[in-house]
């Protein structure tokens, strides 16, 4: 893998595709990058509902059955608590090399675009701001109000990624599972994560 990240800070919202946001996860330990994973309350909500994954409550166990189901080495996930400041994503000291809030939700984008860092995911995302490191938003939404773009605008106008889970088709997907991989092999290019998830373009030829 040829990448200048070492670690990644992913943040899973109470949006709708929550299934980006694990198959992400999955992608990102793969690859070998070191995670911190942040999980909003309502995030559990949309597990459940769409995927009937139970997350366990506590930061810890969370922790431990990701790692176990998921194959990470030792240390390589480490799962925060919502309000867990003393996190190393809570400061620019020992800010991640990058961020992805995915799905994310209205709310947490209106959060960050605005500087409310009341939970420990809009705190790193302002981290990331401040500290100008990549910072990409996967919001899943439509349709789209007003208020929803001048918020993706403000957070694009300050440099970051705002990239909607909006798969194509013109690889002609045949599963639901090509559909979301198609929307992560978008964020890890983003990355400059290497991955074979889909063809690129002109490459069948």
């Amino acid at each position: 893998m040829q990448t200048s990240l070492n670690t990644v800070t992913l943040a899973l919202t109470g949006a709708s595709g929550m299934a980006y946001g694990l198959r992400l996860l999955e992608c990102l330990l793969a690859a070998d990058l070191d995670v911190h994973l942040l999980v909003s309350q309502a995030a559990h909500v949309v597990a459940k509902q769409e995927l009937g994954i139970a997350l366990p409550p506590r930061a810890s166990d969370l922790e431990r059955q990701l790692t176990d189901g998921l194959g990470a080495r030792d240390g390589q996930l480490r799962v925060h608590g919502r309000e867990d400041w003393y996190a190393p994503v809570a400061s620019g000291s020992n800010a991640a090399d990058a961020m992805v809030v995915c799905p994310c939700s209205m709310r947490t984008l209106a959060a960050i675009a605005h500087g409310l860092a009341d939970s420990l995911i809009e705190r790193a995302a302002d981290v990331m701001l401040k500290e100008q490191r990549k910072l990409i938003l996967v919001p899943r939404e439509t349709p789209f109000s007003a208020l929803h773009l001048e918020n993706m605008l403000t957070l694009a106008r300050m440099n970051a990624v705002i990239l909607p889970a909006n798969p194509g088709f013109y690889n002609r997907p045949q599963s639901v599972e090509a559909l979301i991989d198609f929307v992560v092999a978008r964020i890890l290019d983003q990355l400059g994560v290497q991955h074979a998830l889909v063809a690129r373009w002109g490459d069948e030829r």
